[in-house]
């Protein structure tokens, strides 16, 4: 008798913003269809926000691509997702270790599912790399903007080193500081401090969003693995230089397309994370 295959199973972690989670969702698809069982897992919130503008099916999945939550520390009234995102930033470090360490082993202790053979977290996710390194699970990281922006991010310390960021004061903001060139990120010449990520615009040395970015980008280093939403023929120099310092590094893009391209299944396609409800009046 041939042994039963047991399916590799992802438990896939994106930042609880509609901007993340969409392309992490596609990624979870297309493993999927590549034949991994998927736990894909929201905040309560978004859980139940997606309840309430999807109805209870947008959550049921399928019987190898199921959903599931976890707290993620903030009070009842919080705005949340990009309307009050550093404290988001600031919540997840502190109080979402010990729910998605008890998530984690009740999916390696249920019959229902095999266990769990790797995480793909959000880079702005690291908090689930301690909990991956305490269970001994592969971790990969997927950050979400384009090679060229992620590139930006590794070279926070040095435009720190040389001073400039962050801004000396609001006035760098419209007096033509951000036209400033910058010559030492290989494979971007041409760029302008304007070009940079906009989290890098403060004045204050401890801004949340300054620092969190800084750090998620420095805990990436320890992941097996690094995935981007791209292709090598589109940012190939970027990418070249990139995969110098992460030689794991997965390209697989677009996302949207591949998404489109390979899979045909009704029930897989179906699935859907949109937080607010649709209206489809526009198109009427």
């Amino acid at each position: 008798m041939k042994p039963v295959k047991v399916k590799p199973h992802a438990v896939c972690v994106p930042l609880p913003a509609q901007g993340h989670i969409n392309p992490m969702l596609k990624l979870a698809k297309l493993l999927h269809f590549r034949g991994f069982h998927i736990t894909f897992v929201h905040t309560e919130f978004n859980y139940q926000r997606l309840v309430s503008s999807r109805g209870p099916e947008s959550v049921k999945g399928l019987n190898d691509f199921r959903f599931e939550s976890i707290p993620d520390g903030l009070p009842p009234d919080n705005k949340r997702g990009i309307l009050d995102l550093p404290a988001l930033c600031r919540s997840m470090p502190r109080n979402c270790v010990v729910p998605f360490h008890n998530l984690v082993r009740m999916l390696n202790s249920s019959p229902d599912m095999p266990p769990v053979t790797c995480i793909i977290s959000d880079g702005v996710m690291s908090f689930t790399l301690q909990v991956a390194q305490d269970l001994g699970i592969p971790e990969l990281v997927f950050f979400t903007p384009s090679a060229c922006g992620f590139l930006c991010y590794l070279y926070y310390e040095q435009l720190m080193e040389r001073g400039y960021f962050p801004l000396k004061d609001e006035s760098c903001l419209s007096n033509g500081y951000l036209d400033t060139p910058i010559d030492f990120i290989p494979a971007m010449s041409g760029i302008r401090l304007r070009d940079l990520p906009t989290f890098l615009r403060t004045t204050d040395r401890y801004d949340t969003m300054f620092n969190y970015n800084f750090e998620q980008v420095t805990n990436a280093r320890k992941d097996r693995g690094l995935i981007l939403n791209t292709f090598d023929d589109l940012e190939q120099e970027v990418i070249d230089v990139i995969r110098s310092k992460f030689p794991q590094l997965y390209t697989i893009g677009p996302l949207s397309m591949l998404c489109r391209q390979q899979i045909s299944d009704a029930k897989l396609k179906s699935i859907e994370s949109n937080l607010w409800k649709e209206e489809m009046g526009c198109l009427e």
